[in-house]
């Protein structure tokens, strides 16, 4: 198994627990597969500690599950869970983009921009890290227009197995150009302060998205 860099602002156990989060929710740790406390910890050169810390983290999330004298074990991440993330996300960005369209400014707008003409840089040219990035920010830029801080709170929530979906789904070049195309609609509707048209966008994209992230899990399920 590939070592991960460990890098970044975060603490080592939020690192850690990031590594072991996308490890189960890609299958790399299959459910029911026993979680080996002193072999993560060699695997990701770390002390056992930050291991600890995140199995803790894990369990909160029910992402794993402690079972006494036995050990702590993947509960893995199912068909179920990612339809139900889009779920939810779809819901609660349908309300965003409707907040953001009352109370983003032009400068709001401008900046959206921006993060929609790198991605279509970064489409064309096939720039995969960088496009994440790029979409990630343009969602973001959204949340942060609704001028709501419970909102981006909410997001914030379930950003990490969205994140990790994304990640999956634009690993397929065949759907980048749709992909940028459907952000383009999201920010069209944006600048022109049409809440049907915006909310009607962004619902098509994450249906298209949810769609999307399922076949590239199954694919990850099957190898």
């Amino acid at each position: 198994m590939q070592h991960e860099k460990l890098a970044g602002e975060a603490s080592l156990a939020e690192e850690v627990t990031e590594i072991l989060r996308a490890r189960i929710i890609n299958g790399e740790y299959p459910m029911g597969e026993k979680l080996i406390e002193s072999k993560i910890a060699k695997d990701l050169k770390v002390s056992r500690t930050p291991v600890r810390d995140a199995f803790k983290q894990l369990s909160k999330e029910q992402l794993v599950e402690y079972i006494p004298n036995k050990g702590c074990f993947a509960k893995g991440f199912t068909m179920r869970d990612m339809s139900d993330i889009y779920a939810v996300r779809s819901s609660v960005e349908q309300l965003a983009v409707t907040w953001a369209v009352e109370n983003a400014g032009s400068e709001d707008l401008a900046r959206l921009w921006d993060h929609l003409v790198l991605m279509s840089f970064y489409t064309e040219n096939n720039f995969y890290e960088k496009l994440l990035k790029a979409n990630e920010d343009f969602h973001n830029m959204i949340y942060l227009m609704t001028k709501s801080r419970f909102i981006v709170q909410v997001l914030k929530s379930y950003q990490d197995y969205v994140h990790i979906a994304r990640k999956n789904t634009l690993k397929k070049e065949a759907d980048l150009p749709a992909i940028y195309a459907e952000h383009e609609k999201i920010y069209k509707a944006l600048e022109a302060r049409d809440t049907e048209r915006a909310v009607e966008a962004v619902r098509i994209h994450l249906e298209n998205s949810r769609t999307r992230a399922e076949e590239r899990w199954i694919e990850i399920q099957k190898k």
